[in-house]
């Protein structure tokens, strides 16, 4: 596959709780120059809109339903043209998880001259384990935090950002985990194959340690380029 001397991009792929967040601060803080794209932000921000589709991206966000392709696709890709400098790589979390969004991104990239710098990666946790980890995963009252239940975020008590009280998530119940686990299995499983076919598809166990994630995930960037 063609390299340039474009930017790095990547897409983070995997199952609820498999540390997309975390990796994705990680790889912010070690390219430095990415431009952080995350389809929930851009959702929310959509929701607390006085607009038709804002009022209307509320109602189906609070009844748990899935927003429309076209409006996601949408979001991020006005986000990327008004936003993007031709300096900056993309780091794509949350986004990217139906067919037909990989290849809207493909065509983007395409479009840039960026394609053969693009990287998507598989974060790659059992199902099992996921679930495990959404149960007991826990979120910070005050600054919003997610505290993961992996390696030493096991043993807080407080919050590490700012020393606020931690509970659990209001969606994170065994239902609505499941309902995600599913779409995963239904849905992003063909976002996979997509990426498989041309051998880009980067996959990294998942549950190692966070700092051996990070490692495996680098590596294996290094030597896709």
């Amino acid at each position: 596959m063609e390299k340039d001397s474009k930017p790095l991009s990547f897409a983070l792929i995997g199952r609820s709780g498999c540390g997309k967040g975390t990796q994705a601060q990680l790889l912010m803080k070690h390219f430095g120059n990415l431009f952080y794209l995350s389809t929930g932000g851009l959702l929310r921000n959509l929701a607390k809109l006085d607009t038709s589709a804002g009022k209307r991206a509320k109602e189906i966000l609070g009844n748990g339903e899935l927003i429309p392709d076209f409006m996601i696709i949408g979001l991020w890709m006005r986000e990327l043209c008004i936003n993007l400098k031709d300096d900056q790589g993309i780091l794509f979390d949350g986004a990217l998880r139906r067919l037909v969004e990989a290849k809207q991104a493909d065509g983007f990239f395409n479009f840039l001259g960026r394609k053969g710098n693009f990287f998507p990666i598989l974060l790659d946790i059992s199902r099992e384990e996921a679930f495990d980890r959404l149960t007991k995963r826990r979120i910070c009252k005050s600054c919003g935090r997610i505290i993961p239940y992996v390696g030493d975020f096991k043993n807080l008590e407080k919050c590490d950002n700012c020393g606020g009280e931690l509970s659990n998530r209001q969606d994170d119940k065994p239902e609505a985990i499941n309902n995600r686990l599913d779409y995963f299995d239904t849905q992003v499983i063909e976002v996979l194959e997509y990426y498989k076919k041309d051998n880009r598809l980067i996959t990294v166990n998942g549950e190692q340690s966070i700092e051996d994630v990070f490692k495996d995930i680098i590596k294996a960037v290094e030597e896709k380029r």
